[in-house]
């Protein structure tokens, strides 16, 4: 009997990624406000003890969540940048994976950039809304990075292209999110390659 029990236990994932993957799925579907832990633990089928000892608060399994997902945008993009052949290849991978993230199966269909969506609704100074800054600056340094490949020896053309191109891409994202789908993504990424052929 003990071993059905260990093979039992073997086959069900960690309390802490099982709780994670129904957070992320509530979260993006239902907004981080309107997810109560009740329903966290009943969609991760574990009890509510199980939360408090893998995560001390909801706000730290808010910042895991947002975590994960930064994790799960750079795995697309680290993709899309490796197969990329030229600096203008390499910026349009970040639109890419942008793309990419979008069209992942959500539940509920796609809302938009997760990370933005939470950060709307937590309160300034939350360290939640910090980590949604630090990965849009990321993007925007990867971006920069890539552009500054393109235009070796003019670094504030180059920086202010990215800046161009970070806000496209963001704001696309937002309208992209309104819209339910990633029409607005694809524009983006056309309109950024029309921007780096005429540099």
């Amino acid at each position: 009997m003990a071993s059905s029990e260990g093979q039992s236990a073997t086959k069900r994932p960690p309390a802490r990624a099982s709780l994670l993957k129904a957070a992320a799925r509530l979260f993006y579907a239902d907004g981080v406000s309107a997810t109560g832990i009740d329903s966290i633990t009943a969609a991760a089928g574990v009890a509510k003890k199980s939360l408090y000892n893998n995560f001390t608060s909801k706000a730290d399994l808010v910042a895991a969540y947002l975590a994960a997902r930064h994790e799960e945008w750079l795995t697309l993009y680290r993709g899309r940048v490796a197969v990329a052949t030229s600096p203008r290849e390499r910026v349009l991978a970040v639109f890419d994976a942008y793309i990419d993230h979008a069209n992942f199966a959500y539940e509920h269909g796609f809302r938009g950039c997760g990370l933005l969506n939470a950060a709307a609704e937590l309160p300034a100074g939350a360290p939640g809304r910090q980590a949604v800054r630090q990965h849009k600056e990321e993007v925007e340094g990867l971006l920069l990075k890539h552009v500054a490949e393109l235009l070796l020896g003019r670094d504030e053309t180059a920086a202010r292209v990215a800046r161009h191109l970070a806000f496209l891409l963001e704001g696309s994202m937002a309208r992209a999110g309104l819209e339910g789908e990633d029409g607005c993504l694809q524009e983006a990424r056309m309109i950024a390659a029309q921007m780096l052929e005429e540099l």
